[in-house]
């Protein structure tokens, strides 16, 4: 401290000469109608750079917290598009209200916390687990298709089996066409992926859609999959080669939401009674 102020006492020259152009600018900025303008519009610029710098970092480092808030969101309103479109099938075809039928579906947002490609057989961790309500079973999809299915749930995590793994197969149908098989990954390149069990007659197209069929009970109907890009048929082929571009680019996967299928039970206990067991 005494270091301190023999420092401001050996150049007292300076700091006084410097304290007195200070207040000889101020003189002259409050007197002068040019120069006060010229001042306060510099100032007003300089200070609005710094306050716009300084909320953008801010709003950088909260994006995660934005991200999910937004996936929450999505949520919701998919759930209440969900029993938007239910409610209208109950009053158009059903004209009963069943509210079971309404919210057969519900979704729960959820991040990505490890995701692979690279393997045969991917897998992706998200940070829901068992005391989410997840179980495993339970269709997963994202903002822009079909991801998956969970395949073990532990209290706050759970690991999904993905769309881009060789044992994986989804059941889905060609939008424009209604012709139904199963996609399938073939291990090669991470964006796209196979429809199987497509017959000759179906007549497909490059371009056509292909959606999540609902037969399962699991994944709600009308999720979309991808879109063909290649179509081959051999001489005496009885199925297509459907080559599908995956609607979800998986190395870009950071939220998803997982689908609970609130009919699931039911529907599996009556094929069951019905049925059977598979064997």
């Amino acid at each position: 401290m005494e270091r301190l102020f023999y420092f401001f006492y050996q150049y007292r020259a300076f700091f006084t000469f410097l304290a007195l152009e200070l207040f000889a600018a101020w003189l002259i900025v409050q007197n002068n109608q040019y120069q006060s303008t010229k001042f306060f519009n510099s100032s007003n610029k300089y200070a609005a750079n710094i306050i716009s710098t300084t909320q953008g970092i801010k709003e950088y480092f909260s994006l995660r917290n934005i991200n999910a808030e937004l996936a929450e969101e999505n949520a919701q309103l998919r759930t209440k598009l969900e029993q938007r479109n239910q409610s209208l099938y109950t009053l158009e075809v059903r004209e009963i209200e069943d509210e079971e039928i309404i919210n057969r579906f519900s979704y729960v947002s959820a991040k990505v916390i490890n995701n692979s490609v690279e393997r045969f057989k991917n897998y992706i961790t998200i940070d829901k687990g068992s005391q989410d309500g997840i179980k495993p079973g339970m269709a997963v999809i994202s903002s822009a298709g079909a991801v998956g299915k969970v395949k073990s749930v532990s209290e706050h995590y759970s690991v999904l089996i993905s769309l881009l793994n060789t044992d994986e197969y989804t059941s889905s149908v060609i939008k424009r066409t209604n012709h139904f098989g199963s996609v399938n990954w073939d291990g090669r390149d991470p964006l796209y992926s196979q429809l199987n069990f497509i017959p000759r007659h179906a007549n497909p197209v490059v371009g056509d859609s292909v959606v999540t069929s609902g037969f399962n009970a699991v994944f709600p109907e009308g999720v979309l999959v991808g879109i063909i890009e290649e179509v081959s048929l051999g001489p005496e082929a009885q199925f297509y080669d459907l080559k599908v571009k995956l609607a979800q680019d998986f190395y870009k996967l950071a939220f998803v939401e997982v689908v609970k299928s609130n009919l699931l039970v039911e529907k599996d206990s009556l094929e069951q009674k019905t049925i059977g067991e598979p064997k």
